[in-house]
């Protein structure tokens, strides 16, 4: 493990260096691109008009200009490496990983507001540079954090339709229908109804989306608590911040949690929108389907086990192999326990990954926040020893284009090093994390008037009629 852990730390050090200088270059786009004193309603009022001509324009000048070729494969993939969404929030690089307005995850963890000196980056401050492209003041965050606090009040009806699915039902199927019960206060339904300019949809929308990122923690929290602690529900507390107030509300108040949450939240907001779950919220969305009913679709994309619900899959997997093997498995050992996973037809979990080719920057940030609170806990040692054993191991099948391990191969041990053991509920967290990337994208649909996404499809007998024409 010293050894290991002397090769993370000059990785670290490499890794420092080269983010310096793209952090040297994001400092001068923050001097420009810093946050006015304004709220984040007026910003973005003042921004709209500025972004939909940018919008005119590219479409008038370049609308023409072809973006790539499509093959058979990406038809018969799954629109696999196809460009064909806009997606102002984000964009995930094959090498280098994700980027929030232009940001890399260490950038974010260095410029956004913190609830501490030193700390991990307060979630609305990513919501507000996820809807402005402006890093917020303190000040500016902390009337966020107020703002959603004061819409954080649930309806009875909600909790009545929770209630009436049985106590043992998925978590995430009692969380999207939560999410369902409150979409009775749609302000765009009501708007719509009432015969609103297709100028003007961004405001409801806006109000929606602020309150459905408001409530979901409430909503999550009454699920976890309803399923693992006899219904004991505990409320929002009004000096806590976004991150650290779904944390409490679960049961949990130690300091360290309250940071990985606030951490957690801000790392799995948004990954561009080709993912299933932010994918299937723009889709329904786009038929003018208000907030609520577009997010509740997309947490039935994220409760797939190819998606969200991975991160529940891979602490049940490593559970797996202390109860085979023992904590203090040795290499050797965990690679017989592969080898073993991969030869009876299934995948090691948290390994791999649809776009990325290296380590995902999200497995990276929580490896590092474990190596300063938690570096002595057994199953975050095993996880240490998976990244080196698993790796080359499926470099050797050589059917894998990612090896290295992704988001999944490590939140659930962190979770579970504070007491949040329940593997089944990790993808609700996933999804409460996420309305924050797919509602911020969805306000700008709104602003941007993006039409009714509508791909055409094929069936086999036309694509091998096309195809014997073409050779």
């Amino acid at each position: 493990m010293s050894f290991f852990r002397s090769i993370s730390a000059l990785s670290k050090l490499r890794s420092r260096a080269v983010q310096q200088s793209s952090l040297n270059s994001s400092v001068r786009w923050l001097q420009i691109q810093s946050s006015s004193n304004l709220d984040l309603h007026s910003e973005l009022k003042e921004m709209i008009p500025d972004q939909q001509e940018r919008l005119k324009k590219l479409k008038k000048e370049h609308g023409n200009v072809q973006i790539g070729n499509i093959n058979v494969d990406m038809v018969l993939g799954g629109m696999r490496g196809m460009t064909g969404l806009l997606w102002e929030t984000s964009l995930l690089d094959p090498d280098e990983g994700i980027r929030f307005r232009g940001l890399s995850i260490p950038e974010c963890q260095e410029v956004l507001p913190a609830a501490k000196p030193g700390g991990e980056p307060l979630p609305e401050g990513l919501l507000w540079l996820l809807l402005t492209g402006k890093v917020p003041s303190k000040e500016q965050v902390d009337a966020l954090s107020k703002d959603l606090r004061n819409r954080a009040t649930i309806p009875d009806h909600v909790y009545k339709a929770i209630d009436a699915l049985p106590v043992t039902a998925h978590p995430m199927t009692q969380f999207a229908t939560g999410v369902m019960a409150l979409q009775v206060q749609s302000e765009f339904q009501r708007a719509y109804e009432k015969g609103i300019s297709k100028s003007k949809f961004w405001e409801p929308t806006y109000e929606d989306c602020l309150s459905l990122i408001a409530q979901v923690p409430v909503v999550a929290a009454y699920v976890y608590r309803r399923m693992y602690k006899n219904g004991q529900i505990i409320p929002v507390d009004d000096s806590l911040d976004y991150g650290a107030n779904f944390a409490h509300m679960l049961g949990f108040d130690n300091p360290e949690m309250l940071e990985l949450m606030r951490l957690y939240v801000t790392i799995h907001s948004d990954h561009e929108g080709g993912n299933v779950s932010a994918h299937t919220g723009h889709l329904v969305a786009s038929a003018l389907s208000d907030p609520y009913l577009s997010f509740a679709a997309a947490l039935n994309g994220l409760a797939g086990p190819l998606h969200g619900l991975a991160n529940q899959e891979v602490l049940l997997w490593i559970k797996s192999v202390v109860d085979e093997c023992g904590e203090n498995i040795t290499t050797e050992q965990l690679s017989d326990y592969v080898w073993k996973t991969l030869n009876s037809g299934k995948v090691v979990p948290g390994f791999g990954h649809g776009v990325l080719r290296k380590t995902d920057p999200r497995y990276t940030c929580q490896r590092e926040f474990a190596l300063k609170h938690l570096p002595d806990d057994p199953l975050f040692q095993l996880v240490s020893k998976l990244y080196e054993v698993v790796p080359p191991i499926l470099t050797e099948l050589g059917k894998v284009k990612n090896p290295w391990p992704n988001v999944d191969a490590h939140s659930g041990v962190l979770l579970n090093h504070y007491g949040l053991t329940e593997a089944r509920y990790f993808t609700v967290l996933f999804g409460v994390s996420r309305s924050i990337g797919i509602c911020s994208q969805l306000i700008w649909d709104r602003a941007l008037g993006l039409p009714l996404e509508r791909p055409k499809s094929v069936t086999m007998d036309w694509l091998e009629k096309y195809c014997t024409k073409s050779t």
